[in-house]
């Protein structure tokens, strides 16, 4: 029986050797190869790129070699690559997009797969859909149409390498996406004040990329977990508050500024501040959105998900700029910055982009804005938000995931459907959304958010809450309505 293939928040992920096998890798790759023939930009060639995962690079070669099978010559990058320099050679090689081989921040068992399209932006749910329409009739035994059976030329079309000297640098994305990052960021301004940085690339495809970047503009650099591991040290390459304990404590003791974290593919960041604080995303996008309005002085909207941030709502309203909530997921966040004009897009989840970049969720930008920040200011990241609170109000936000069992998740479910209380924690209710799960609003500006897993049986509660009290009473009360344990 064939395996069912279908693309999630951020492509199609599955286990290595049980899901994501060769077979079903070249079967993906046909399908895509498919849809960008069917749009006649084949010729454009695509980029493939992967992250250190287990067999990266034979799955790199498989795609690649089915690709130009049917007629699309492929720009192969030899050697790990973030998800977001792998988007950024689209632009690079004006290609027709982008193929990414990544799990990003799931356990080392995982690999995945990921289509970038020419924007270079997130697939959107159109596109997905129509390459798992692709899917279906190959494993069906169907052809798809506009299959282009003539194979490109040379043994991949195309091949970007991997610089093994420093006279082939020219060869890689690695350059031009630092020329391009370089264009956005203060490095000269980083570079004068003398900041301590730690990085912790977590083992994945972020390695040399921060610590090249600052340690050009003079910043001085301690690195670890910079080493090749597809178990990633025995835990998950993501960079949140409970797995950055080495990186707070590296930060403490060298007197550093700034802990930098990336995730697996480098497109979500982690932040840890010089007191050793977790800096949450939550915390850190109003941050930069007040640094982008009052530093660079620039004007526009921002995007954010559902379960992001009342705050950056507050400061668009203080400046006359709109906020467009989308549901969650960085396509509908990069579909924004593309039709809307929004110089910040961001979510929760610790994934954001800004004006003059692509499209794409991108953790190297994020902790050279930091440092950019910290180097401006002359404070710490901590001290910088004591500001932003002092003139928008403090907002204390927490998500709870709550597992269920599979018959718990079904009544929950049919309950949601009609939950419409009239008050929560004393406060009415103002106002219910339901793009994205089932989200309440409270007069006092308050606001809680449901949504179950479309994978397993589990419930995320986000709750912002105008004090830590406010915000415990929320999730409490949430928990006995909906009998979640």
């Amino acid at each position: 029986m064939s395996h069912k293939i279908s693309f999630g928040t951020d492509g199609w992920r599955g286990i290595i050797a049980k899901d994501f096998t060769f077979d079903n890798v070249r079967l993906v790759a046909r399908a895509v190869a498919a849809y960008i023939n069917e749009l006649g930009l084949g010729k454009r060639g695509l980029v493939v790129g992967r992250d250190n995962r287990f067999l990266a690079e034979e799955f790199a070669e498989a795609v690649a070699e089915e690709l130009t099978g049917q007629g699309i010559p492929v720009f192969l990058c030899c050697g790990a690559t973030p998800t977001p320099v792998t988007a950024y050679a689209i632009k690079l090689y004006q290609a027709a997009g982008a193929v990414m081989l990544t799990a990003s921040h799931n356990p080392p068992p995982y690999n995945g797969f990921k289509f970038i399209p020419e924007y270079a932006g997130p697939a959107l749910p159109h596109i997905t859909k129509k390459i798992e329409e692709n899917i279906a009739k190959l494993q069906a035994g169907e052809p798809c149409d506009f299959y282009q059976l003539e194979p490109a030329e040379g043994r991949y079309g195309r091949l970007v390498e991997q610089p093994k000297k420093e006279s082939c640098t020219e060869h890689h994305p690695f350059g031009a996406y630092i020329e391009h990052i370089s264009s956005i960021i203060n490095l000269e301004e980083i570079g004068k004040v003398g900041l301590k940085v730690v990085i912790d690339p977590m083992y994945g495809a972020g390695i040399g990329y921060l610590e090249h970047i600052l340690g050009e503009a003079g910043v001085q650099i301690e690195v670890f977990h910079n080493t090749r591991d597809p178990l990633f040290g025995g835990t998950l390459p993501e960079p949140t508050g409970q797995s950055l304990e080495e990186l707070r404590q590296r930060v403490k003791s060298g007197g550093a500024q700034l802990g930098l974290a990336l995730d697996g593919d480098a497109d979500r960041f982690g932040i840890i501040d010089s007191n050793g604080e977790y800096i949450t995303p939550n915390q850190f996008l109003p941050l930069l959105y007040y640094h982008l309005l009052t530093v660079k002085g620039w004007r526009g909207p921002v995007a954010r998900t559902v379960a992001t941030t009342h705050l950056l709502d507050r400061m668009a309203a203080k400046y006359g700029q709109q906020v467009f909530e989308s549901a969650v997921g960085f396509k509908y966040i990069g579909q924004n910055m593309l039709e809307k004009g929004c110089i910040l897009g961001g979510e929760e989840s610790g994934g954001l982009s800004i004006k003059g970049h692509i499209p794409e969720k991108d953790g190297i930008l994020a902790g050279l804005l930091a440092a950019e920040m910290v180097a401006h200011h002359g404070k710490s990241l901590s001290q910088l938000l004591q500001q932003v609170y002092a003139e928008f109000g403090q907002l204390y936000s927490e998500r709870l995931d709550i597992h269920t069992t599979p018959e718990q998740k079904e009544a929950i479910l049919k309950q949601l459907k009609d939950f419409a209380p009239s008050k929560l924690a004393g406060q009415p209710v103002r106002d219910k959304i339901t793009m994205d799960g089932t989200k309440l609003i409270l007069a006092d500006g308050a606001w809680v958010l449901i949504r179950p897993s479309g994978t397993e049986p589990l419930f995320r509660i986000y709750v912002e809450a105008n004090s830590r009290e406010q915000k415990a009473e929320l999730q409490q009360e949430i928990k006995e309505i909906l009998q979640l344990n």
